[in-house]
């Protein structure tokens, strides 16, 4: 088996990496790479940094770039261009992907699944190929000739798809695919005291992307009071801002390699609605309150949420500390959150993916 991504943004590889470790626990023979790293210098620079760019500096760019290319009408011609512009920049890809003789190929990024789809439909490969979608709510991108089946995070997310014409039988809801350490029962307060923490104290965790987007200096402000863990990812300038002022209630970090810790000692999440970092609070069953969401993808996600009674967004700053700050005062309001997001989390995605596969 091949489990492929591509490195624009966390989320794809971390999905990828997620189902690569449950393949290697499970005896399953897999190997993952990274699709970038086969394709032409230039493409794979700009592809990378790019879309940091873009999301970062010129969200809405990104807003009406990301609705253009979720219109019926213009898919067609989008679709011919990329794949004019992926045959100039892939052709080690390609090679790659003819030489590997793989039996199902997993991909988690929608340029994998394109060249791959291709592929398969033109008998160049023989591979069962399966798409991973790594949101809850669906881009037209996403729809590619030639795949097998496609894993989706929840029933919206397979309607969707659904409706856009894939054929229901090829739809598995599994759930957005996620480290299997995060799902491990964990005890909170000795989370928090082997963390430096309070093992008593109402815990947040504001978590930005990897990026180090958002506007987390003023939501840090507004929790003075409050036990806070805050991940600055590789945002070091905020970083060093934050621990300057020298909160000792707040725990200050950089980007971690256990991020799995950091949500079994938080009661609730501050965050932006990525869908990996949403499927991973759901498996802890955090609350979430969502900030700077990029418009599009994680916009989608924030409506599924929504619908299913999860999540507050699109509040300015003060009164999204105010819901924040109203669970910490309220045990019952604090459990309501909580149940609902039990209602949607699918711990088991990484074996359901596999299973699935088999």
């Amino acid at each position: 088996m091949l489990v492929i991504h591509a490195s624009a943004g966390a989320g794809h590889r971390k999905a990828a990496e997620a189902l690569y470790h449950g393949c290697q626990a499970r005896g399953v023979s897999a190997v993952i790479v990274d699709a970038l790293d086969y394709t032409t210098a230039f493409f794979r620079v700009s592809y990378r940094q790019g879309y940091e760019f873009v999301v970062g500096q010129l969200p809405d760019a990104w807003a009406v770039f990301f609705a253009l290319t979720d219109q019926a009408w213009f898919l067609p011609v989008f679709r011919a261009v990329r794949r004019v512009y992926n045959a100039i920049n892939t052709f080690r890809l390609v090679r790659y992907l003819k030489a590997g003789q793989f039996d199902v190929i997993v991909a988690t990024h929608f340029l994998a699944a394109e060249v791959c789809g291709y592929l398969r439909r033109t008998g160049a490969i023989r591979a069962k190929v399966v798409v991973v979608v790594t949101d809850f709510d669906v881009h037209k991108i996403w729809l590619i000739p030639g795949v097998d089946q496609y894993c989706v995070a929840s029933e919206y997310t397979r309607e969707r798809l659904a409706a856009l014409g894939v054929d229901a039988a090829r739809i598995v809801v599994t759930g957005i695919p996620l480290d299997e350490k995060f799902t491990r029962p964990r005890d909170k307060k000795e989370v928090r005291r082997a963390l430096g923490l309070d093992g008593d104290a109402f815990t947040v965790l504001v978590s930005t992307s990897s990026f180090g987007f958002g506007p987390i200096e003023e939501l840090a402000a507004y929790f003075s009071g409050i036990q806070l863990i805050v991940i600055c990812g590789n945002n070091r300038s905020l970083r060093a801002r934050l621990q300057a002022r020298a909160n000792p209630r707040h725990k200050i970090c950089g980007f971690v390699d256990n991020m799995d810790e950091m949500m079994a000692a938080a009661d609730v999440m501050v965050t932006k609605p990525g869908g990996l970092s949403v499927t991973e609070a759901l498996a802890n069953n955090l609350p979430m309150v969502f900030f700077s969401a990029i418009p599009g993808q994680e916009a989608g996600n924030v409506r599924v949420l929504a619908a299913n009674g999860i999540g507050v967004s699109g509040l300015p700053l003060r009164d999204l500390a105010s819901e924040v700050l109203g669970m910490a005062a309220s045990p019952a309001a604090l459990h309501e959150a909580r149940e609902k997001t039990r209602k949607l989390a699918k711990p088991d995605s990484v074996r359901d993916v596999i299973a699935s596969l088999v």
